[in-house]
């Protein structure tokens, strides 16, 4: 299955196509109401931890190291994915929104590619028998050629 899961700053607008709109920071963006930006949930779980995001800012690790410290807190607590992994499902589309100016630069592209990876992983696993009398049929055909 094919997913749609954009990523955007808060200053932009809102679009039909954006699907559901979740703020993926942990701090929520000075100034703005929850209604200005469009907002269908605020999910901070998913953002970096606050040591790390600490770290990062101030300078005390590399985005290098930033980006595998990330992807292993997503590893390791796939469960913070289950909340965005239900709206793309639901909704058909997900847009993550962040305040950060640099979108490369944020941690949305890590999380957006982790999110793929899980949602591909969890349709992998579906598409698996669930029992061993599943294949019994498969083993009828291959005795009668």
């Amino acid at each position: 299955m094919s997913y749609h899961i954009e990523i955007k700053g808060i200053a932009q607008p809102a679009e039909p196509r954006d699907g559901a709109r979740v703020l993926v920071d942990r701090l929520w963006p000075r100034g703005r109401s929850r209604e200005a930006l469009a907002l269908d949930d605020w999910y901070r779980d998913a953002s970096p931890s606050p040591a790390l995001r600490r770290q990062y800012q101030r300078g005390e690790i590399s985005q290098t190291v930033f980006a595998v410290r990330y992807r292993g807190e997503l590893r390791d607590h796939p469960e913070r994915l289950l909340p965005l992994m239900r709206q793309v499902r639901y909704r058909g589309a997900l847009t993550l929104l962040t305040a950060e100016r640099d979108l490369d630069a944020s941690p949305l592209p890590l999380l957006k590619e982790r999110l793929l990876y899980a949602l591909h992983e969890e349709d992998a696993a579906d598409r698996e028998p669930s029992s061993p009398p599943c294949f019994a049929h498969e083993l009828r055909d291959d005795a009668d050629r």
